[in-house]
């Protein structure tokens, strides 16, 4: 087999080994809800997790609402009212699943029961502003062209939301909240995983105001005022249950690549970093270590970021794998890849990118610098010009990314 078909099967490999179906259906099976059951589902996995909860529990759940990206609702679910909305900046859609979701949990009783099923991209597609809409929209899109990483970027929005940072399980009470969350921040930090909706939030004015300066954010007195009012930091009706991680990912891919003859080396699952600093480490790695007879695989998980310098399109893998392009050209057995486990990275429809030693020559024969087209951040139209975007679709699932150094030995 060649090094990308052996990528492709680790790709396919991981991506299955981290679906939440299972994962949901154990945290609810057996469990005893005595008075009415809703479901809310909010994020890019919300679709599969809805529908596991619901192949569980059928018709316990009396109604439910999912409020997903576009392209990731996969089907009607019963008794389930389904939305697809904007990410990673939120949009009308946002706006009205969130308060069809509100709509759902008024005037339940202190015997019902919310379950809630949260995944990451929650913060955008599941969201009932406090500042108008559009400004939202504004301080949404500073942040993410700031290189503020995701936490930061959290510490903000939950602010400046009526169902982040723990309000959403307060708008629920006196009702049970019984979360089961797939995280896609490093460390799976619950105040912070989809900006915390349902939990106690941990962070302080302090910090967001420090952050809010830190990036020059442009605000408007309102938005100010709203970072210095704090959030709760106590919730007394919500159980929280944490499924799957990018270290199941990272493992996932290990085995994957183990059972192909690779030895695989997870160097990391915290990975937070530029993108392309990601991708010219995890190139130095393969050549040092290419040329020497053995597979080697290299495994880095976690969240990169990147700071906007240009006016392309791309997303963190597909920037992190032209990056490695730089550094691996010319080697024969190696190749490199990144992307997200939820099929998108970035506002693409790629879910990241995969080059060798050919793709830095290839773009430069089509008259492409890779270091030019980095400074522009137009990785997607350089690596669908070598043959290099890895396509997956929406997949389901959302547990941060992998990056992965093949040697061929």
């Amino acid at each position: 087999m060649s090094l990308r078909s052996d990528a492709q099967s680790i790709i396919s490999a991981s991506i299955r080994a981290v679906q939440p179906d299972a994962a949901v259906q154990r945290a609810l099976r057996g469990r005893e809800f005595p008075g009415r059951v809703v479901l809310a589902a909010a994020g890019k996995a919300a679709w599969q997790m809805a529908k596991a909860a619901r192949d569980c529990l059928g018709d316990r759940i009396s109604a439910g609402v999912v409020v997903t990206k576009y392209g990731h609702v996969s089907g009607p679910i019963p008794g389930c009212t389904c939305y697809e909305a904007g990410h990673p900046v939120p949009d009308e859609n946002s706006f009205q699943g969130a308060q069809a979701v509100l709509d759902l949990v008024s005037g339940l009783t202190e015997q019902d029961t919310v379950i809630f099923l949260l995944s990451g991209g929650g913060s955008a597609l599941f969201e009932k502003p406090l500042v108008p809409g559009e400004e939202l929209q504004d301080v949404t899109s500073q942040l993410l062209s700031s290189g503020a990483d995701i936490v930061e970027m959290n510490t903000i929005r939950k602010r400046l939301s009526a169902v982040k940072g723990g309000r959403f399980a307060q708008l629920c009470a006196p009702a049970r909240v019984f979360a089961i969350v797939l995280s896609d921040i490093l460390g799976d930090p619950l105040d912070m995983i989809a900006s915390g909706p349902a939990c106690a939030d941990q962070s302080t004015c302090e910090q967001a105001l420090a952050i809010a300066e830190k990036y020059r954010l442009t605000l408007t007195p309102r938005a100010k005022e709203l970072l210095a009012q704090e959030t709760p930091k106590a919730l007394d009706n919500v159980e929280t249950q944490i499924t799957g991680s990018v270290r199941e990912l990272c493992a996932a891919a290990a085995s994957a690549a183990r059972e192909l003859g690779y030895e695989p080396v997870i160097l990391t699952d915290l990975l937070a970093c530029q993108a392309r600093e990601a991708g010219a480490f995890l190139a130095s790695i393969a050549r040092t270590h290419q040329g020497r007879g053995k597979k080697l695989a290299f495994l880095a998980g976690g969240e990169t970021v990147v700071k906007l310098t240009g006016s392309g399109r791309g997303g963190r893998n597909q920037e992190l794998a032209l990056s490695a392009a730089q550094g691996i050209e010319g080697l024969d057995s190696v190749l490199v890849f990144s992307l997200g486990s939820d099929g998108t990275d970035g506002p693409t429809d790629a879910a990241g990118g995969i080059v060798d030693g050919r793709t830095a020559s290839v773009l430069r024969e089509q008259g492409l610098l890779i270091h030019q087209v980095l400074e522009d951040n137009d990785a997607y139209h350089a690596l669908a010009k070598a043959d290099g975007l890895i396509v997956t679709g929406p997949t389901g699932t959302n547990v941060n990314d992998v990056a992965v150094a093949l040697i061929g030995g």
